[in-house]
């Protein structure tokens, strides 16, 4: 933290400040802006236009700033850090910098942890979890009694593997099962 360069801590924290929500399209817009109006060498109005265009993606046009910035030097990635500090302080307070990691300082260089990241898996992932509820529901309702004869075996078996309450529970289901049908 205290040593360390302005660019330095800028390339540490860039990943942070692509992916946190609380970096929104207004809160880099007054960025940009104040950057623009406030210091005209460090970003110029038609760098700062071309930054504004909001038909891309946030994260790109933060992460196009932080490159325009890290290549105008020190003193630009200070006033990033500065007007970030007065227009956004939880951001600038969650910075990977600006957090302490008490007795592993080898944790503050690494990527943020994967509680991050949702689902890395992708959308056919879902898709194929979704497909195999809806499946299942559609048998449900449109099978007849003599399907679910062999659905309380398979139950039962599938219980084995279980905790005991899971295990008394699905055994208990497929009890009321045969009851029913």
């Amino acid at each position: 933290m205290t040593g360390e360069s302005f660019q330095k801590q800028l390339l540490r924290d860039s990943w942070f400040l692509r992916v946190d929500r609380r970096m929104d399209s207004r809160l880099l817009d007054r960025l940009i802006l104040e950057l623009n109006q406030s210091s005209p060498q460090i970003l110029t109005y038609a760098e700062a236009h071309k930054l504004q265009n909001l038909d891309v993606p946030t994260c790109l046009r933060m992460a196009e700033l932080q490159t325009n910035l890290l290549g105008k030097g020190e003193e630009a990635c200070h006033q990033l850090y500065r007007l970030l500090h007065l227009h956004a302080e939880a951001v600038y307070f969650s910075l990977p910098t600006r957090t302490p990691h008490p007795g592993n300082t080898e944790q503050a260089h690494k990527s943020p942890p994967e509680r991050f990241v949702l689902n890395n898996r992708g959308p056919w992932f879902f898709v194929s979890c979704f497909g195999l509820a809806v499946g299942g529901a559609l048998l449900y309702y449109y099978s007849d009694g003599a399907l679910w004869d062999g659905a309380r075996a398979v139950l039962a078996y599938t219980a084995l593997g279980f905790s005991k309450p899971a295990t008394s529970l699905l055994l208990l289901y497929a009890e009321n099962m045969g009851k029913n049908h």
